[in-house]
């Protein structure tokens, strides 16, 4: 039984499942055998990315992980005492089914009081940037994964799972080729990296005219685009200030990073307003996931001030477009209210990042965190489920 009953439909907008060793490697084609490999290190196992051993998930097994919600009380009160990482993270648990299968998470969520969920995997998130060299490789490893998505999870498991297929664009032509697959396959919501996009002659930003095929084929069916936090690439520009080399490491505390954690999705959103995208294809629907929401204000601030200067660079006032198109879904800690004050309270989703340490063991205590005296009873339907229902039209 759930921890509380509650007048509406839960429709969670951040879950995540744990995926097995083979989800990226039972189909890669024969020839890429060695593009992604499990190696034993001491006696642990490392994912290598063509030979390059990766920490950024320290046990890419998921076999042993943290506990749902293991952070709640570091994102309640901060860390006044200076805990490490695993000091903070306690006691990890063995995975269970319901973080790897479909069925038992439906049990789970029946247990948590959660109706629908969006479902994004995990070990993904890694795939793009250590492959950012090799466009046509970042294709093949994407595509088969999302067969392990399907075949493991289907992108719509009884109208209340909707796991989001990874969708990559370095080669426009095989992005509306992946993106044709997963419609064929009833997917509802994609994943999209905020990031620039690896290409033969460099990286660019997804925003770009050389991507409208692509785009009008998301906006005339009407599918969902999920840009969930994810390895966009920005430690490059940390390593710089930091003076040495090293992959995104989520894990390991980093404070200048932690200053900057939200620029990727800063300059996402950004580039949709500033290069046209969100004007050229007015009814796309994004949703900005596990990204927080204290970027949004600074950013229609300075769209405010850029289009003040530059009207001439814009086919619309950019803040218009960003309100109209982007949804967030804020952390819990931060005010819901504020933010539907500056983008409506129609764009906010409510998302718990269940099973993650950062999210929160019991997702529909994301409701306590809601401003019950700036926020209507039907405020509160909407965010906690109705909005995210109504973008998905189920």
């Amino acid at each position: 039984m759930p921890s509380r009953d509650l007048p509406y439909p839960l429709f969670d907008a951040d879950n995540h499942l744990y995926e097995t060793e083979e989800a990226l490697t039972r189909y890669l084609p024969k020839g890429y055998e060695s593009a992604v490999q499990y190696v034993n290190i001491n006696g642990r196992t490392k994912i290598a990315i063509r030979g390059q051993i990766s920490e950024y998930i320290p046990n890419p097994t998921f076999s042993v992980v943290a506990r749902p919600g293991a952070q709640e009380e570091y994102f309640r009160h901060g860390n006044p005492e200076g805990k490490s990482k695993r000091e903070i993270f306690g006691e990890p648990m063995k995975s269970i089914p319901a973080f790897r299968e479909p069925a038992p998470r439906l049990e789970l969520m029946d247990e948590l009081g959660i109706q629908r969920t969006l479902m994004f995997p995990t070990l993904a998130s890694l795939i793009e940037e250590r492959m950012r060299d090799d466009p046509e490789l970042i294709h093949v490893v994407v595509h088969s994964l999302n067969q392990w998505l399907h075949e493991t999870w289907s992108f719509n498991y009884k109208d209340r799972i909707f796991t989001t297929p990874v969708i990559s664009l370095p080669i426009v032509e095989k992005a509306i080729e992946e993106l044709d697959w997963c419609l064929e396959r009833g997917v509802k919501c994609i994943l999209l990296r905020p990031a620039p996009v690896p290409g033969f002659r460099g990286p660019r930003s997804f925003a770009l005219p050389e991507f409208d095929p692509f785009w009008k084929r998301v906006q005339d069916e009407g599918v969902l685009v999920g840009m969930h936090s994810s390895d966009s690439g920005y430690s490059r520009y940390a390593n710089d200030w930091d003076g040495h080399q090293s992959e995104m490491l989520p894990f390991k505390t980093n404070a200048f990073r932690m200053l900057n954690e939200w620029r990727p999705v800063t300059d996402a959103v950004g580039s949709m307003a500033c290069h046209g995208l969100l004007t050229r294809f007015p009814e796309l629907k994004i949703a900005v996931i596990e990204n927080g929401s204290s970027w949004v204000a600074p950013l229609l601030e300075n769209l405010e001030g850029v289009y003040k200067k530059a009207p001439e660079a814009f086919g619309e006032h950019p803040v218009d477009a960003v309100k109209r198109n982007v949804h967030v879904s804020p952390f819990w800690e931060e005010n819901m209210a504020d933010l539907a004050d500056m983008i409506g309270v129609d764009k906010v989703l409510f998302g718990s990042d269940y099973p993650h340490p950062e999210g929160l063991a019991d997702p529909v205590t994301y409701v306590d965190a809601l401003d019950k005296d700036r926020l209507s009873d039907k405020d509160q339907a909407d965010i906690m489920g109705g909005n995210l229902a109504r973008l998905m039209s189920v």
